[in-house]
């Protein structure tokens, strides 16, 4: 009887709790996968409908049908998406938490930031609380962070990373859900060099400060993430076109912009790396910009790929199977053109 007590306790913590969390996640505040935002979200996207219908900018017979119907809603990728929101909360728990224990001695914080501070330059004097000082601390955090995104996104477009982003990429269709396609060494890579460079914000922030600063909430969530959030961020990833305009777009992305981000059009590789913020695109030369008028999309990677994709035990294994290839054929250097040749002849 105690063996089968420990069983389903051992059960309930690493299953059935981790799923429950990403459920009930559905009504938090604090992510954008939250049924609040998607009920924002499926407003603008009417409102879109009807004006984009005015314009005569779609043929779309009905709302339903505009957002892409159950071709797109129900497409072996979407359900794969559906399924692999879920599926990452047990590998989270498996694999990348376990690692950021083994890992936790190691990593910054900003308690050692100001420490080191307060050892160079003396103590300051605590500038007490304030509104202003929340709201500082909020807006620094948020831009750390998306700028911090923005170069792992970038990163991980580079050859000796792809093939673990492209996890995401592989999805065929979009839908709201096609956001947390994203392979475990990613979200851990993302975690390890956010967490890094918020410890030396925070750390230089409270050592200013004179002392630790409260964040500046709205319904228990970040301002600024429910600001953003309240933008339709749900639209990126779907089928609904929503521009902000090219003069907006050079600050804030949209859901065009990320669109664009995932086209297999040439023309458009490379471009939009930012999550919330275009600035960072801006600034470093990887800036697309969208007008009111939908452009042609078709989304994945490549037929054999967009093929290979839609297994689950593809998206999680597949990416180190090819990355350690990559690795191989790199240590065994180049062949010699002796063998080369005789390899053509043969």
């Amino acid at each position: 009887m105690e063996q089968f007590s420990a069983l389903a306790d051992a059960l309930y913590g690493l299953l059935w709790l981790p799923l429950w969390h990403k459920f009930t996640g559905l009504f938090d505040l604090n992510g954008r996968m939250g049924l609040f935002f998607f009920a924002i979200s499926t407003l603008v996207a009417y409102g879109l409908y009807r004006r984009q219908r005015c314009l005569g900018y779609t043929q779309a017979n009905g709302f339903w049908h505009y957002l892409g119907g159950s071709e797109v809603w129900w497409h072996p990728s979407a359900r794969l998406d559906y399924q692999y929101y879920f599926v990452r909360a047990l590998l989270h728990l498996a694999l990348v938490l376990p690692v950021l224990a083994w890992l936790d001695p190691y990593l910054l914080r900003s308690a050692d930031v100001r420490g080191l501070l307060d050892e160079l330059w003396g103590a300051r004097p605590w500038a007490g609380d304030s509104t202003g000082l929340m709201l500082g601390y909020g807006l620094g955090a948020f831009l750390v962070a998306d700028c911090v995104h923005y170069w792992v996104h970038r990163a991980f477009h580079c050859r000796w990373l792809w093939e673990f982003h492209k996890v995401h990429h592989s999805a065929t269709v979009m839908v709201p859900f096609t956001a947390s396609r994203v392979h475990i060494v990613e979200k851990l890579a993302e975690k390890l060099c956010k967490g890094t460079a918020l410890a030396l914000f925070a750390g230089l922030f409270f050592y200013l400060s004179g002392g630790k600063v409260g964040k500046y909430t709205l319904f228990g969530a970040s301002y600024l993430v429910l600001i953003f959030n309240s933008l339709a961020a749900n639209l990126r990833h779907t089928h609904v076109w929503l521009s902000f305009g090219p003069r907006i777009e050079h600050l804030i992305n949209s859901p065009a912009q990320h669109q664009i981000h995932h086209s297999r059009d040439p023309r458009h590789f490379n471009h939009n790396f930012g999550t919330n913020l275009s600035v960072w695109d801006w600034l470093f030369g990887t800036l697309y910009v969208t007008t009111a008028r939908p452009e042609p999309l078709q989304f994945g990677v490549g037929p054999r790929d967009n093929e290979r994709y839609q297994r689950m035990s593809t998206l999680i294994l597949r990416p180190f199977w090819v990355t350690g290839l990559k690795l191989w054929r790199a240590l065994q250097g180049p062949i010699p053109a002796v063998r080369s040749a005789r390899r053509r002849v043969e």
